[in-house]
């Protein structure tokens, strides 16, 4: 049961980086439609992930009265209502407010479908579980890399947000129809007073800003990337479908890996090859020819851990507090992820090479492991604060 449940989750958050994509995908010709710069562009990018400063720690309290499904379910219709509105502004300022409110629903839908596969996997393969949950994000935002890139073409950059707005509402119809709580989780609802203790505020802190800068990373390569491409040589098409590559191998490195974590445990010595293997890829990505070498490389190696970096969330914390902590997990992740596109942006525009924001996006791939290993050093030390608080 829960790896149909599982196959649920993958295919409705898929919705998330598909709807997230569209705003990379159609930036240029926002350009030209409101006469943004690249750090505008970063901006509305960034403003995805802005309703997560404020609201994380409220949906994440949210949860310990109003059932899973129906929260992640309504998160979707928010982000279909958002697409829709991007897709009809006429001003700049309009598709930020669409920005927005799909980042309200993505806000959401991302902290309960980490919670309810947390729930569904507890102590059973739950980095492999993770990885293919966190693999959605990718596979969505490969889809749009490509569809989205095309739907602009031929039929105008307002296409793609109804496209994804779609996409969203039969999401939210399947989640609500098709999504079970697991009968063990009778316990698993501590009420108002639990509380989380000072080392699962730690392990949580560590994890989330882990997981914040490895997807900073991941979105400075995909806003940016193409831009070095194109510098090469190659149609703007063109150089979102090899950078797309990557999205689509990770989707099977990525659960690959989080077995073998599952299987073998060593996930610090996973991550120093991997995030080694990611900054390599960025190296390459700018040397004439080595593009879809990069991505390859990229997306096999380098973003492969993924689910083993989501999975420290749901081993951070009991499951009495984990809608809560979930919340602390992601204001974490939306405040690193709000501030790196706009950045990116800005190193672009002040430097004219594309390159700019790939040196960016290297410092935050190496900043991964240093935080999973004072992860596991928190981990390892004794708890005097765990008592069962409820």
């Amino acid at each position: 049961m829960r790896w149909r449940i599982l196959a649920l989750l993958f295919l409705a958050r898929t919705g998330l980086g598909f709807q997230f994509q569209t705003l990379a995908s159609v930036g240029d010709d926002l350009i030209v439609a409101f006469g943004l710069d690249y750090a505008g562009i970063g901006m509305l990018i960034g403003l995805f992930m802005a309703p997560g400063l404020v609201l994380s720690m409220p949906a994440g309290h949210l949860g310990r009265y109003v059932p899973d499904r129906m929260t992640a379910g309504l998160g979707l219709v928010a982000m279909a209502v958002g697409s829709v509105l991007c897709g009809f502004a006429t001003a700049s300022w309009v598709m930020g407010m669409g920005r927005v409110l799909s980042g309200v629903g993505a806000l959401f839908a991302m902290i309960y479908f980490a919670k309810m596969v947390a729930d569904w996997f507890e102590g059973r393969e739950i980095a492999t579980a993770m990885s293919i949950l966190v693999m959605s994000w990718p596979f969505g935002i490969a889809m749009g890399q490509i569809g989205h890139a095309w739907l602009a073409q031929e039929f105008g950059w307002q296409v793609p947000f109804h496209v994804a707005s779609v996409y969203c509402l039969i999401a939210a119809l399947a989640v609500f129809l098709f999504y079970r709580t697991p009968h063990d989780l009778t316990n698993a609802h501590g009420g108002p007073r639990a509380t989380m203790t000072g080392q699962e505020w730690r392990l949580v802190l560590c994890a989330a800003t882990a997981w914040g800068v490895f997807n900073a990373a991941y979105v400075t390569y995909l806003s940016f990337g193409p831009k070095v491409l194109e510098g090469l040589g190659q149609s703007a098409i063109a150089a979102a479908g090899i950078v797309s590559i990557g999205s689509w191998i990770m989707i099977a490195s990525g659960a690959v890996c989080g077995q073998i974590v599952d299987r073998f445990s060593g996930r610090n010595v996973v991550l120093m090859i991997c995030m080694g293997g990611a900054i390599t890829a960025l190296l390459l990505l700018s040397v004439p020819g080595a593009g879809i070498g990069a991505s390859v490389l990229f997306g096999l190696i380098g973003m492969a851990p993924a689910g083993v970096i989501m999975a420290m969330a749901g081993q951070a914390m009991r499951p009495q507090v984990r809608a809560f902590g979930m919340g602390l997990f992601f204001t974490v992740y939306y405040a690193i992820m709000l501030v790196t596109p706009p950045a990116a942006g800005a190193i672009l525009d002040a430097t004219g090479d594309a390159q700019g924001p790939m040196w960016l996006a290297i410092i935050l791939f190496a900043s991964v492991v240093p935080l999973s290993l004072a992860f596991q050093n928190i981990k390892n030390v004794p708890c005097v604060d765990i008592a069962e608080k409820t």
